[in-house]
């Protein structure tokens, strides 16, 4: 039988614990006669972290976080602060390209949505949402202060990886609608019916604003909410078109009904742990993921065979 060598331990011994004195693991040269009442080691001012009994350790506080299920909202959202940072950086490009149509006046041409475009540069499904007219004012206003409302109601309850999809597949279906009812392709059907809309391009986050819209109205009913001023308001901007000429009423109607679909799917699909698992368990949200994917498929596959046989 071997036989340990002389100053050297026979098995692994922490630093702490060889020592004379106790000294806290992080920090062998500090010596602390305060232990962690979780693991019993000592730890320094440094490290220790109140607890309902005397202190713990920072490694210990650390486990115990990773341990515990995370907080989230009804919809799946990771509870924040609260601070729409999404919605606030949405805003400022918003603004920024605005500014940049200003001051270059093609640039609205090379992001606006054009159907006869859309299977060369496709692009401009979203890069069209982020551009608005650069003659009328009341434009961009009325849509950021729409994406500012809706966004510090939406964003906390989502989060902000649920809205951001929201955000972009509304914006993506009203561009879609707008393909799907598009005139005819050919130029000279188009010079005899007069509808030039396949040649005409569309810009303005109304697609996006409405599906923000329709999101809210689905969510609001999950929960037993009524809230007829919302409805009013998305009447009143549905039949704007027949009032105000020049409005793209095919990416109201789109981003709406993708925005309800999500809504939807945030509202009634989720939340769920199998039933095996332990209550401790996170709560599984796949189905809102997969859902996301099946609707941005539905949306690209749409526009393809539109596409293909414009």
């Amino acid at each position: 039988m071997s036989e340990p060598t002389p100053g050297v331990p026979a098995d692994p011994v922490e630093p702490w614990r060889m020592s004379g004195q106790p000294v806290c693991p992080r920090h062998p040269g500090v010596v602390s006669y305060v232990s962690c009442q979780r693991c019993h080691r000592p730890t320094c001012p440094a490290c220790q972290r109140p607890a309902a009994v005397g202190v713990h350790c920072v490694d210990c506080v650390a486990e115990a976080a990773r341990s515990q299920r995370q907080a989230t909202t009804r919809f799946g959202g990771t509870l924040t602060d609260g601070r729409p940072v999404i919605t606030q950086g949405i805003i400022a490009l918003c603004v920024l390209v605005y500014v940049g149509q200003r001051v270059f006046p093609g640039l609205t041409d090379e992001l606006s949505f054009v159907p006869a475009l859309a299977a060369s540069e496709p692009w401009r499904f979203l890069t069209s949402a982020f551009a608005h007219s650069p003659t009328q004012l009341m434009h961009i206003l009325f849509n950021m202060y729409a994406a500012w409302v809706l966004g510090a109601a939406l964003e906390p309850a989502l989060g902000r990886i649920r809205f951001i999809a929201l955000y972009l597949l509304s914006a993506l279906g009203g561009s879609v609608l707008y393909l799907l009812l598009a005139g005819p392709s050919d130029p000279l059907t188009a010079n005899t019916t007069g509808d030039y809309s396949w040649f005409t391009g569309a810009v303005g986050a109304s697609g996006a604003i409405f599906g923000l819209f329709g999101a809210l109205l689905i969510m609001q009913r999950s929960i037993g909410a009524w809230n007829p001023n919302l409805m009013v308001v998305i009447g009143l901007n549905l039949l704007l078109p027949f009032f105000l000429p020049g409005i793209a009423w095919q990416a109201h109607v789109g981003g709406l009904l993708t925005g309800g679909a999500i809504g939807a799917l945030y509202s009634y699909t989720g939340g769920r742990r199998a039933s095996s698992a332990p209550a401790s368990a996170p709560t599984s949200w796949s189905a809102h993921y997969l859902g996301l994917t099946a609707i941005a498929v539905l949306l690209i596959a749409l526009s393809i065979v539109k596409l293909t046989i414009a």
